[in-house]
């Protein structure tokens, strides 16, 4: 099955885009759920006496059986550190490693692998540009502008750079439906805006942001934008290259791959300007007592072991969404949660929490007179994974005068018989609380 023209001695060989997984070569025309489903050996899991109905993949995805493979094959047959050494082990460690950044710059159209420094998730990503760029360009007076839709992750390392810079961080409202309200975006704003940081995706809403038209906004102000995307590549293509990004940043664990692994995407003139962002091996050409000599991008934004196995294991993941045709893929998810938006809107006493015209994956909603969490806790007990609370997203709370949602999230994997469940179960979490 794995097999590469110079390494053959483990009995796979190791490819130099990751291990393939079985099935790639060919996109099916039609999306068969089931076939999908059947990848994921965690949905044959029972909770609670009840078959598992997992409705969380906006807090993490699950995963399918060739990305578990890939990282047990991994530790099995290729277990070393990357750029260390010239043994066996070694090279085969790095030729996965630097085959998933090729990968990655594949599947979001990257113009150079060169431009893809491997994280530790989105958040690591935030954190690097605004602690590198950001400390690098910001002067007081310069302005940070981010909208209501963000993550926390997407808030609070640029209030820590503004803070360090004396800048000011603008804030772009939403309208009720969850939308970005682009004229308030546009007036905000100004030739004092220097960074435009805002989600491809809402995590907390499902919202798809119109961000080809909130880049090229920012871009005729002279601004620099990053994309948070961690909600948006599970479910959406993503050409950077189209959406004419500085930065695009997102998580390996939200797209079947394991945790603890993730991409940034920065345009490469912008990352060969940027000093590096933590000190370490790896990241430097030379060291003296006297001067340090930093490595070329990628590379100097990469100190220290990565966690090799969860490069692998995304790799595989990537590789994984060429295994099913993307588009019957998305119509599919879209008619769940159209599907599931429909039932729960029909639940006496059900508000759901953000309505935009164009969104995925998400369904948030509060039922009156039961808070979140305990609706959470009775669908558990009947096997069914929400998530409940805040969603790192407090800011969109408040301007719901909400404390809390139910979120139901969604992913290829999911059914219309998912719903079906979840639905039975919120009858009982109104038996109980009327």
């Amino acid at each position: 099955m794995l097999t590469t023209k110079n390494d053959t001695a483990f009995g796979h060989g190791v490819p130099t885009t990751g291990f393939a997984h079985e099935g790639t070569p060919g996109a099916s025309a039609t999306f068969d759920v089931q076939r999908i489903r059947a990848d994921f050996p965690i949905l044959r899991e029972i909770v609670h006496g009840k078959p598992l109905v997992y409705l969380d993949s906006a807090n993490t995805s699950q995963k399918p059986e060739s990305v578990i493979r890939a990282m047990d094959d991994y530790y099995r047959h290729a277990n070393a550190n990357i750029h260390r050494a010239t043994h066996l082990l070694s090279e085969r460690a790095t030729k996965l490693y630097e085959g998933t950044r090729a990968n990655v710059a594949r599947f979001i159209n990257a113009p150079d692998a060169k431009s893809i420094v491997l994280t530790t998730g989105t958040t690591d990503g935030i954190n690097l540009v605004a602690a590198s760029y950001g400390r690098m360009v910001l002067k007081p007076g310069d302005e940070v502008l981010l909208s209501w839709l963000e993550h926390h992750s997407n808030i609070v390392p640029w209030q820590i750079l503004c803070e360090q810079a004396g800048a000011r961080l603008r804030v772009a409202p939403i309208n009720d439906l969850g939308e970005i309200d682009i004229q308030a975006y546009e007036h905000l704003l100004s030739d004092r805006t220097r960074i435009v940081a805002i989600s491809h995706v809402s995590n907390a809403l499902g919202t798809i942001n119109p961000v080809r038209h909130i880049v090229a906004k920012a871009h005729e102000c002279g601004a620099v934008v990053l994309l948070d995307g961690a909600q948006a590549v599970p479910h959406l293509v993503v050409d950077v290259q189209a959406l004419d990004c500085d930065f695009y940043v997102f998580s390996s664990h939200k797209m079947f791959g394991p945790t603890g692994a993730g991409v940034l995407y920065g345009r490469k003139s912008l990352l060969e300007a940027m000093p590096p962002y933590r000190g370490g091996g790896d990241m430097i050409a030379s060291v003296t007592f006297e001067k340090t000599a930093y490595n070329q991008v990628p590379y100097k934004f990469e100190a220290g072991t990565p966690n090799i196995a969860g490069v692998v294991g995304m790799g595989a993941a990537i590789d994984y969404f060429g295994s099913f045709d993307r588009a019957a893929a998305q119509a599919h998810e879209d008619d769940v949660l159209a599907y599931a938006t429909e039932r729960v809107r029909a639940i006496p006493g059900t508000r759901i929490i953000g309505e935009a015209a164009d969104k995925t994956g998400v369904l948030s909603f509060v039922l009156d007179h039961a808070h979140p969490h305990d609706v959470g806790t009775i669908l558990d007990r009947e096997g069914i994974a929400v998530r409940t609370g805040q969603h790192c997203a407090q800011p969109i709370m408040d301007r719901y005068g909400i404390a809390a949602t139910v979120r139901a999230s969604l992913a290829i994997y999911n059914t219309r018989e998912d719903v079906d469940a979840l639905i039975t179960s919120l009858a009982r979490v109104r038996e109980v609380f009327g």
